[in-house]
């Protein structure tokens, strides 16, 4: 949300949910009716082709932001007591629990003297670390997941503002553009990475585990609402500069952690959508990083500049899930959204019920707040719309617990495979794929033309992600697809997305999926994506590359 307002700074009424006391309770989540992610706290959410997973299972959730959780307390002194209020963060999270929030959106960011995370370039705040240590961990005992958010686009709490000034430059509207621009402000580059590596390999004063182990963590933001705005014409329209800055701290995050989902926390304007204007940040070009695990929108209705219709609305958001599954294959996230001046109650019933029918993956409410900060989009314990918010999440929590398919041990497998290799349990098959196959086509896989491949490395060391495109370049319609190859040295798949693998050694066998994707028409095209593990220096572009027994070229 643009330019959210900053909350106040009195303290506020206590609960004492004691955190020690919970936690000597191992799995206990105080007031929680169980969901699908709270039987599996110890897993790590995953992408599934165009849906969340957990587990091994689809996942869906209803969720909300909270804008001021990481500054509930005094913030001095050098105790827990005379810094945070732990009995406040707990009352939240079983208030969030009661009204069946699953996931939580929430700052990780501030500059500010007061509860601020790094106040200067370099230097970061161990108290209020702590306090964050805090705050995973009762979400961990309430049964929450959470998304972080690394830093702010706007000057709330001091944004990118901050770290332009640490390199001797103004911030504010257009001006703050230059923090995504390397020639401009490399130190914003390193600022930001230092940031973000120090919070990712922090250790959990309170659970011993480090962030990017923690499961407890969704998945995280890497800014709230970046633009790379009126710089100039294309760029407002392209992204090309902003694609380059999520390309580049994206495969910075994955480089160190490779357990968590990572999204942009993109608004989603565009002319296009006939929501806001081209602001240098495309909801397709940036979101179709490799790096990026999910998309993700901010509809605001109801503003001023934006003046939509409830049908409207609807519209936009099924929109937006169609691009995001469709065209960018990718979950959405509606990661904030809300309305003022109208029937709120009214307008989410008819909000969720279309979101859920149209597929839409999760989304999370602007915002949960526990007094009265906000009285423009606030909404607090009690408040009337939550009764239809948790309906919403009862129905999100039906639809969850759908087991992805995995491939069959002897399926996938070429002729040299051993029996027992087994595909990856999150795999699964997803409808984007660009093929344009005819449904009635018949040519027998036996009867495969030529073929061409393009292979995409993003190499961080340990890991790896990989991008395949397979050309049909023959005059015959492929009907039933194996791509084969093999690594140049101990790399291992650990998940593919629209595709199914089998691995027997260095080879792989990337076979299409159950019931989508089947079939690649003249000139077509299909699309997979993996993630690897590999030993640093040892990874490459596979040689060969096989079509059915029929070597491609490569391009």
């Amino acid at each position: 949300m643009h330019h959210k307002n900053q909350p106040a700074t009195s303290r506020y009424w206590p609960l004492a949910i004691l955190l020690a006391a919970v936690l000597a309770v191992s799995g206990l989540a105080v007031g929680r009716t169980p969901a699908v992610a709270a039987g599996s706290a110890g897993a790590f959410a995953t992408r599934c082709g165009i849906h969340f997973c957990l587990d091994g299972k689809e996942y869906y959730f209803a969720g909300a932001n909270t804008y001021d959780m990481f500054n509930y307390g005094p913030g001095s002194g050098t105790t827990d007591a005379e810094y945070m209020d732990k009995a406040r963060i707990d009352a939240h999270f079983a208030n969030l629990a009661a009204d069946k929030v699953d996931v939580v959106r929430l700052w990780m960011f501030s500059h500010d003297d007061w509860h601020g995370f790094e106040k200067t370039k370099g230097v970061y705040n161990e108290r209020e670390f702590a306090e964050f240590d805090y705050i995973i961990a009762s979400a961990k005992v309430h049964g929450l997941k959470l998304v972080p958010v690394f830093e702010n686009y706007w000057e709330a709490y001091g944004g990118i503002d901050s770290r332009l000034q640490w390199e001797g430059l103004s911030g504010g509207q257009p001006g703050r553009a230059a923090f995504f621009d390397k020639t401009r402000c490399a130190g914003c580059f390193t600022s930001y990475q230092n940031y973000v590596g120090y919070a990712l390999n922090r250790t959990n004063t309170y659970t011993g585990v480090k962030y990017k182990d923690d499961p407890t963590i969704f998945a995280w933001d890497l800014m709230n609402e970046p633009r790379y705005e009126n710089q100039s014409a294309a760029e407002n329209v392209d992204g090309t500069t902003l694609r380059a800055w999520v390309d580049e701290m994206g495969a910075f995050v994955k480089g160190i952690d490779s357990n968590h989902l990572l999204g942009a926390g993109l608004e989603g304007h565009g002319t296009g959508y006939g929501f806001g204007g081209d602001e240098g940040n495309p909801f397709v070009h940036v979101q179709q990083s490799p790096y990026l695990d999910y998309t993700s929108a901010h509809p605001y209705p109801t503003e001023d500049w934006a003046h939509l219709t409830l049908d409207q609305t609807k519209a936009l958001v099924r929109a937006w899930i169609s691009d995001s599954h469709n065209v960018v294959g990718k979950p959405f996230f509606m990661g904030e959204f809300n309305i003022h001046n109208v029937d709120r109650s009214a307008w989410w019933s008819a909000l969720y019920a279309d979101f859920e029918a149209a597929g839409g993956d999760g989304s999370a409410f602007w915002w949960y707040e526990d007094h009265n900060v906000d009285g423009k989009f606030g909404v607090q314990a009690g408040a009337p719309e939550l009764s239809v918010f948790r309906a919403h999440s009862d129905r999100m929590r039906a639809k969850s617990g759908v087991v992805v398919p995995t491939a069959s041990p002897t399926a996938t497998a070429s002729p040299t495979a051993s029996p027992t290799v087994t595909a990856s349990p999150t795999v699964t098959a997803s409808p984007t794929a660009t093929a344009t196959a005819s449904p009635t086509a018949t040519a027998t896989a036996t009867a495969t033309g030529a073929c061409a491949v393009h292979y995409v490395l993003s190499d961080w060391g340990s890991t790896f992600n990989g991008d395949v495109t397979v050309r049909n370049t023959g005059g015959t319609t492929v009907d039933g697809w194996q791509l084969v190859f093999a690594f140049p040295g101990n790399q291992s798949v650990t998940q593919m997305w629209n595709a199914r693998p089998t691995q027997n050694g260095k080879q792989v066998t990337a076979t299409n999926p159950s019931g989508y994707n089947t079939t690649i028409a003249p000139g077509a095209t299909v699309n997979f994506g993996f993630s690897a593990t590999s030993v640093a220096g040892t990874n490459g572009a596979p040689q060969a590359f096989t079509l059915n027994g029929r070597t491609c070229t490569t391009y």
